[in-house]
């Protein structure tokens, strides 16, 4: 299995395959540029979405693909309470929200959970 070609190698492999077989399929491009992998099986699988991904990348068309979005854990939105009783609420759940430094809030109670209420600044000057 050869490794797929990106950047100006896969855009001049692609115009070398079309000048030399004619009009060859997207499906022949993606095999032939390295985009194709064996099964278990033995059988042949042709990834053209990963070839044309690649091929737009490599036209400098950036889509953001899945791969280019993941960068380490999200936010679950849970919070536990620590050993010394205080809850800590972390910085991917302030910025979200977009909290500031001396953001205040009520606490209020309910059945399995804690609702916190931004206190509003006007209301608190009246």
């Amino acid at each position: 299995m050869t490794e797929p070609l990106n950047g100006k190698a896969l855009l001049q492999k692609v115009k070398e395959l079309k000048e030399t077989s004619g009009n060859p399929t997207r499906r022949e491009l993606a095999r032939l540029c390295g985009y194709s992998t064996t099964t278990k099986k033995g059988e042949t699988r042709i990834n053209v979405a990963e070839f044309y991904e690649a091929l737009l990348e490599a036209k400098g068309l950036n889509l953001g693909s899945e791969q280019s979005q993941r960068r380490g854990r999200e936010a679950t939105f849970r919070v536990s309470v620590q050993k010394n009783g205080q809850i800590l609420i972390g910085a991917a759940y302030t910025k979200t929200m977009g909290l500031k430094s001396g953001d205040e809030f009520d606490v209020k109670l309910g059945y399995k959970h804690i609702h916190l209420i931004q206190r509003d600044e006007e209301a608190e000057e009246s």
